[in-house]
């Protein structure tokens, strides 16, 4: 019973140990290998939250791993495919540019109000949802000589539209917070 209970910590920290491996084939252009990573990736970062809901097995180390493992995983996958090709430098940027704006926004607040409870919006999950699937057809498409022009310009326009609209979206949260919490504390 207490393997069960600690399974959804378990695929988390699967999907932190995949981050390097997944990178690391993509840098040596083994697409058919990094698909395979990736998708066990997606499929881990899916029903980690599902079993920890499902067992009651929701605790604070999985609430803190979860998403240091998406955005580690995010990273190494958008970098390495940058450094490869498969995606331009300025998708990459703006992508772990929302994710040090978010990190970078959370330690503010804790630095200079006070602990913040941090849940994912639905736009963020929205948003991992879509970076994961666009990295698995990217993916594929290497496989298979390339994914359409214009299929990628729209898949791109829509992880960059996403991450823009994720990060002012916590932007915003944040910020309403910490105006109330200031006016609580005047």
């Amino acid at each position: 019973m207490n393997l069960l209970r600690n399974l959804p910590n378990l695929l988390t920290g699967l999907r932190l140990l995949l981050a390097l491996p997944v990178a690391w084939v993509i840098l040596e252009e083994r697409y058919d290998q990094a698909l395979l990573l990736a998708a066990v990736a997606g499929i881990s970062d899916a029903l980690d939250g599902f079993l920890a809901r499902r067992l009651q097995a929701e605790s604070r180390l999985g609430a803190l791993l979860d998403p240091i493992a998406d955005k580690l995983l995010i990273l190494a996958v958008f970098v390495s495919a940058a450094v490869v090709g498969l995606l331009p430098w300025w998708l990459t940027g703006l992508v772990i540019l929302r994710d040090l704006v978010i990190v970078g926004g959370a330690l503010a607040y804790r630095l200079l109000i006070g602990p913040l409870q941090i849940t994912p919006t639905l736009l963020s999950k929205a948003n991992m949802a879509l970076q994961i699937g666009f990295l698995v057809l990217l993916l594929a498409g290497a496989l298979s000589g390339g994914l359409p022009v214009a299929l990628l310009q729209l898949l791109m326009a829509l992880v960059a539209g996403m991450a823009l609209g994720s990060g002012l979206q916590y932007v915003l949260l944040w910020s309403r917070k910490a105006r109330l919490a200031g006016r609580r504390g005047a």
